[in-house]
C-alpha cells in the first residue's frame, strides 16, 4: 500500500495489496495502510482538480467526474467513499468533505453553480442526495433551457448525521451535531443539535447535552 495512489501505477498497487481481503467494508483497513489510502481499481476518477488527503477510502463503482466548468472537489483526510456513489462538480460547482466523513453507498452528489461543504466526522447514510442548485420555471422556455441558479449552496456542520435517503436542496445549511431522520427533505435551515424528520424536515427536538 506504500505505492496506492490516484494513478494508473497507484491503482494497480491497490488492487494487489486487495487480494486475499474481503470486498467492500473489509477492505476499508487498507486505507490506513498508506499515506495516500486505498482508492478501488473499480473506482472512476474523472477529474482535473481533484484533492486527495491521507487515508481516504474510495470503493468499488464510485465515480468522481468533472463537467464543463467544474470546480474542485477536496476530501479531507479519512475520508470514505463507499460504492457507487458519484460526486460530480460542474458550472463552477465545488464540493469540499472534511475529515473522517464517511458517505454510504449509492450517494450522489452534484454542486453546479453552488457549492456543497460537508464538515468533519459527518455520518451520511446510503442513497443520500445534495443539489446546491436549482433551474428556473418560468414559461417563456422548455424547462430543459431555463437557467441553473443557486441560493448559496449547502453546508453541512461537522458531527451531523443523515438517515437514509435524505435529499438536501439548495441553500440549506445543517448544523453541526444535527440529526437528520430517513427519507427527509430538507428544504430549509436546521439548527445545530436538532432533530429534523420529515418532507419538509421539521425540529421535532433538540439533542440534550450529556451530563
Amino acid at each position: 500500500m506504500r505505492f496506492s495512489g490516484p494513478g494508473p501505477l497507484g491503482r494497480a498497487a491497490c488492487g494487489l495489496a486487495g487480494l486475499g481481503w474481503p470486498p467492500f467494508y473489509g477492505r476499508l483497513p487498507l486505507a490506513a495502510m498508506g499515506k495516500n489510502g486505498y482508492i478501488s481499481p473499480c473506482a472512476t476518477l474523472y477529474h482535473s482538480n481533484l484533492g486527495l488527503n491521507a487515508r481516504i477510502f474510495i470503493g468499488d463503482q464510485a465515480l468522481i467526474y468533472e463537467d464543463h466548468g467544474g470546480g474542485r472537489i477536496e476530501l479531507g483526510a479519512g475520508v470514505h467513499i463507499h460504492r457507487d456513489c458519484l460526486l460530480q462538480t460542474g458550472r463552477d460547482g465545488r464540493i469540499v468533505i472534511g475529515d473522517e466523513t464517511h458517505i454510504q453507498p449509492r450517494c450522489q452528489l452534484s454542486a453546479y453553480v453552488g457549492a456543497i461543504h460537508i464538515g468533519c466526522r459527518v455520518e451520511i447514510a446510503p442513497n443520500c442526495a445534495f443539489y446546491p442548485y436549482n433551474h428556473g420555471l418560468s414559461s417563456d422556455r422548455p424547462l430543459r433551457q431555463q437557467p441553473v441558479q443557486t441560493k448559496g449552496g449547502i453546508v453541512i456542520g461537522d458531527d451531523a448525521w443523515l438517515g437514509v435517503g435524505v435529499i438536501v436542496l439548495d441553500g440549506v445549511t445543517i448544523g453541526a451535531g444535527a440529526v437528520i431522520g430517513a427519507g427527509s427533505v430538507v428544504s430549509r435551515d436546521i439548527p445545530a443539535m436538532a432533530i429534523a424528520v420529515g418532507n419538509p424536515a421539521t425540529v421535532v427536538r433538540i439533542r440534550a447535552a450529556t451530563p
